[in-house]
């Protein structure tokens, strides 16, 4: 009797563990195929712009406008340095950088006001292209204004400076972007280097 005890037991006990274990391996691949907490194919990924070391991805919108502040810079460094040639072949670069900016990219709320802004860069870069220096220091300074518009509403993949020169203009001032908080004027090249100040410190977002 205690032999046959023994054996019922045994028998029971591995039934509840072959219960157990078959159990285990349903959670298991519940969890695996969506239909327990976690779905590993169908859960929520990061934004497509940001990958998972928090690093920022170049989608089309930031890339298009990280190419239009790069062309700008060059025009600015040209006129640093008094390369008007080097300006003017910035100047066209920018102008048709502008032009091929695809605004679908873009949030449809932000389309018309970013379109709008992108065709006054245009015509500032397409006068750069073919003007002498004074004249491209015009339209380069004009245009700052412009690219302080665009960049509130777009961002900006690097921290830029909002420059101002008092003296540009008979004493009306002028401003420019850089990306480095030392005075390099491109509004007087090596007339006057150094004349100017930071009014502003634009952000990455």
């Amino acid at each position: 009797m205690k032999k046959s005890n023994s054996i019922l037991t045994l028998a029971l006990v591995a039934g509840i563990s072959f219960s157990l274990i078959a159990c285990a391996n349903k959670k298991s691949t519940d969890h695996e195929n969506g239909n327990g907490v976690h779905d590993h194919s169908a859960m929520n990924h990061k934004a497509e712009d940001e990958m998972s070391d928090g690093s920022v991805v170049e989608t089309s919108e930031n890339k298009s406008i990280s190419q239009l502040i790069d062309q700008y810079l060059v025009i600015k460094n040209a006129l640093v340095q008094d390369d008007s040639r080097a300006a003017a072949s910035a100047g066209q670069k920018l102008a048709e950088t502008s032009s091929s900016i695809d605004l679908n990219t873009f949030e449809a709320s932000k389309q018309s006001e970013i379109k709008e802004i992108l065709e006054v860069v245009k015509e500032h870069g397409e006068h750069i292209a073919k003007s002498e220096i004074a004249h491209q220091r015009e339209h380069f300074e004009g245009m700052a204004k412009d690219f302080m518009d665009l960049l509130a509403i777009t961002g900006t993949d690097r921290t830029l400076y909002q420059q101002y020169c008092p003296m540009y203009n008979k004493n009306k001032g002028g401003y420019w972007l850089s990306d480095s908080q030392e005075i390099k004027n491109p509004l007087f090249g090596s007339k006057m280097l150094t004349c100017g100040s930071v009014k502003e410190t634009i952000s990455m977002k």
